[in-house]
């Protein structure tokens, strides 16, 4: 576990936990537990279970891009697939979706240091 991941974590699982707690009473989302993790490609993961995965990073993302990683893996939880159903609950919810999804994958491209300076505070 690196050191970097041990000092974010809970400030990660707080954030999420407050913006999935949100958005399920809006939009009427039934899931199961939230895990922080620290994966290598993922920013998150559903199971078919119903439980959530959020990489740790998320909380050095603008609130924007969260947002579409956690409304993106809550609506696995209605489709669980990326079918053109999928797409249109996100789009649902996030009517810029795809300008989200790609200022995410730029963001992606900078060095990680670049996205830990971001939001330290």
């Amino acid at each position: 576990m690196s050191k970097h991941y041990r000092a974010h974590k809970e400030r990660a699982r707080g954030y999420v936990k407050e913006r999935v707690e949100t958005l399920s009473a809006v939009y009427g989302f039934q899931y199961g537990r939230i895990a922080i993790r620290n994966t290598k490609r993922s920013w998150g993961s559903c199971s078919e279970l119903g439980n959530l995965n959020f990489n740790y990073k998320i909380v050095f993302l603008p609130d924007s891009l969260a947002e579409y990683i956690i409304v993106h893996e809550l609506c696995h939880l209605r489709e669980f697939n990326h079918s053109t159903r999928f797409w249109k609950h996100v789009e649902s919810i996030i009517p810029d979706w795809k300008e989200r999804r790609r200022a995410l994958k730029r963001l992606e491209r900078l060095p990680a240091r670049v996205l830990y300076c971001s939001k330290e505070n």
